[in-house]
Order: C-alpha cells, then sequence, then structure tokens
C-alpha cells in the first residue's frame, strides 16, 4: 500500500480544494482509484493523506491535489470543471499541459464585479498568447470553449489600456431554423437576437450602465456583419464572431476592412455551419488561404478546451464519433458499388 500526505497552507485553501462535503475529494478517489483523508486541521492549513495500491495512482492523485492547491491559491473557484480538467488531463499523461496553465495564469480581464478572467486550459492560454502576439486570429473550435468569450475580454482589456479607441463586435446575420422577417419589431430588434451573446459578454465585463455609456459615445459598436462594408476600421478591436456562417466574400470582406493600429479576431465553429446546403463556408476558405502568413494565427480548440458544463464535452465527442461512424459506412457503400460483378 502506497502513500503520501499532501499539506495545505491556510483554511481558505483547505476548504477550496475538499469542496463542498468533501465534494472535491470523493471526485478524485473515484478518478484515481484511491483513498483521500483528513490527517489533522490547524490554523494554517491540514494534511491530506493519500492512499492506494500502487505508487502511480498516489502520484496522479498527489499531482491533482497540488495542482487545485496552487489553483486555490491563486484565489480560484475550484469548480466541477476544474476537476475534470485536470483529472483527465493527468490520465492522459499530458502534465505539461496543466504546468502551461498554471504558468500562464495571468489576468486578461477583470470583470465589473471584481472576479479576473484568466485562461482555463492550455488551449485557452495559447489562444490568449496569440492574439497580443498577432494582428489577426483565426479561433476555431466547438461550444464551449471560450473562443468568443474570451477574444471580448482581450478587446475590453485593450479598451482600458488605451491600446484601442474602440471594440467592434459583429456577427453574420444568418437564420438558424427561422426566418428574420418572421421575428417582431424593426431591423434592430431582428437582429438583436443574434447579437445577444456579444450583448451577454460584454456586460459580465463593463456592466450594463457603463456599456451603455460607451456605447452612447461610439466607443463600443454591435452590428451584423453587413454593416462593416465599405469601412476602414482604424485604432479598433475587432471581433467577428460565429464566422463559419459567412460566405467567402463576406469573409474577404471583413479582412479587407482592416485599418492601422487595428487588431481583428475571428471565431466559428466549422461544425455548425448554418448556411444553405451546398454554400461554402467563408471561414473554412479563409483557413485554407491564409494558412502560413506571417502576423496570422490559426488557432484550433479541442474538446479538451470546453469549459461549460461536463455534458457539452461528452456531446461533442459523441458527435464527432457519430460524424467518423456516417463517413465510414459511407466510404464501404461507395466501395460496395464500385466492386466488380463476378
Amino acid at each position: 500500500m502506497a502513500e503520501k500526505i499532501v499539506f495545505t497552507e491556510s483554511a481558505e485553501e483547505t476548504a477550496a480544494i475538499f469542496g463542498s462535503l468533501d465534494y472535491n475529494l470523493r471526485f478524485l478517489e473515484k478518478a484515481f482509484d484511491v483513498r483521500i483523508s483528513d490527517r489533522g486541521r490547524w490554523a494554517q492549513g491540514c494534511a491530506i493523506a493519500v492512499k492506494a495500491e500502487s505508487e502511480e495512482q498516489v502520484e496522479k492523485a498527489v499531482k491533482a491535489l497540488e495542482h487545485l492547491r496552487a489553483r486555490a491559491a491563486r484565489g480560484e473557484e475550484i469548480s466541477e470543471q476544474k476537476l475534470i480538467y485536470v483529472t483527465t488531463t493527468l490520465q492522459r499523461g499530458e502534465e505539461e499541459e496543466l504546468s502551461m496553465v498554471h504558468a500562464g495564469a495571468d489576468c486578461l480581464c477583470i470583470t465589473v464585479k471584481g472576479k479576473p478572467i484568466k485562461a482555463k486550459t492550455a488551449g485557452q492560454k495559447i489562444y490568449a498568447d496569440r492574439i497580443r502576439k498577432n494582428t489577426v486570429v483565426l479561433g476555431i473550435g466547438p461550444a464551449g470553449t471560450g473562443k468568443t468569450f474570451l477574444a471580448v475580454a482581450m478587446a475590453v482589456s485593450a479598451l482600458r489600456a488605451g491600446q484601442v479607441s474602440r471594440l467592434i463586435l459583429t456577427r453574420p446575420a444568418v437564420e438558424a431554423g427561422e426566418k428574420l422577417g418572421y421575428l417582431p419589431g424593426d431591423l434592430q430588434n431582428k437582429i438583436d437576437p443574434y447579437l445577444r451573446p456579444l450583448y451577454d459578454a460584454l456586460f459580465e465585463m463593463l456592466g450594463p450602465e457603463n456599456y451603455q455609456k460607451q456605447m452612447e459615445k461610439g466607443t463600443i459598436e454591435i452590428a451584423p456583419l453587413a454593416y462593416m462594408r465599405g469601412r476602414t476600421l482604424d485604432d479598433s478591436f475587432i471581433i467577428l464572431d460565429e464566422a463559419q456562417n459567412t460566405t467567402p466574400e463576406q469573409m474577404k470582406m471583413f479582412l479587407t476592412r482592416l485599418g492601422n493600429n487595428s487588431k481583428a479576431v475571428i471565431t466559428g465553429d466549422i461544425t455548425q455551419t448554418d448556411l444553405p446546403r451546398g454554400q461554402k463556408s467563408g471561414l473554412v476558405e479563409a483557413v485554407k488561404v491564409l494558412e502560413g502568413i506571417e502576423d496570422i494565427a490559426i488557432h484550433r480548440f479541442t474538446d479538451k478546451d470546453v469549459v461549460r458544463h461536463k455534458l457539452v464535452q461528452q456531446i461533442i465527442l459523441a458527435y464527432e464519433q457519430y460524424a467518423k461512424k456516417q463517413i465510414k459506412e459511407e466510404q464501404k457503400r461507395y466501395s460496395m458499388k464500385r466492386k466488380p460483378k463476378d
């Protein structure tokens, strides 16, 4: 029987690591097949014992506890999503990913409630670094990976630091199952539902009152992609969201709006295109056209970067597996048709 002790350095760290009703410890026990127990507490912390049949199991559980302790020491809340990310990453033998997140735990932005926005996964950290270093960044990946939210956080941070004078956020107004004409209200009312995710992110960063003030001053602009035509966007941080729903012509139009001292982030999920059947996605084409150009970075998120409910990651994997199965079945049917008859 192997055993190791992990020491916490404060009551706050201890509470964060244990979780409500020791939920976090029970989660780690199940994930690594170990037994975790409290060996005594004092004002400065406590001793946590980890036991298992093998040294390897104990080592992984101890590493998980150490990573959680580091997050707790930074004042981070230990959510279930973070537990899942830490445990699955260690189970895959990719501890360097966790070290990368720890090393890049700098704050990207502060919300109106004083909450720091930080990269939660290695993929998110690399994405944030690429936005800092490049003029144009394409962030591609599944839902829940923080593509848009992190881009908005960095845009607000750049505005607060005086690096740009305005934020411009845009999306293509493409119907996903319903027609714009059937929605109530005038044109702005019809368009607003498509822009709601951008409003939500800005409300969290700035608060409704400050957001409204910046909108009235023209410092922040949220508009459909069609409103970008014919403009030159200088001294701006521009975000194109849901870019998988652009046509190649729209994407080219957007990219050529870039002016002096501006930065553009383009986000999208190429597996969730709402364009008419047979219409090529501008985002898919842009990835092929722009790959390798200096000062343009293409970042691909994976299911490992999902930071929403744990089921989102499972749903994404299930759809990927289903798509692969469909392709194999289609290839099999095609090969059967081509097989010569005796």
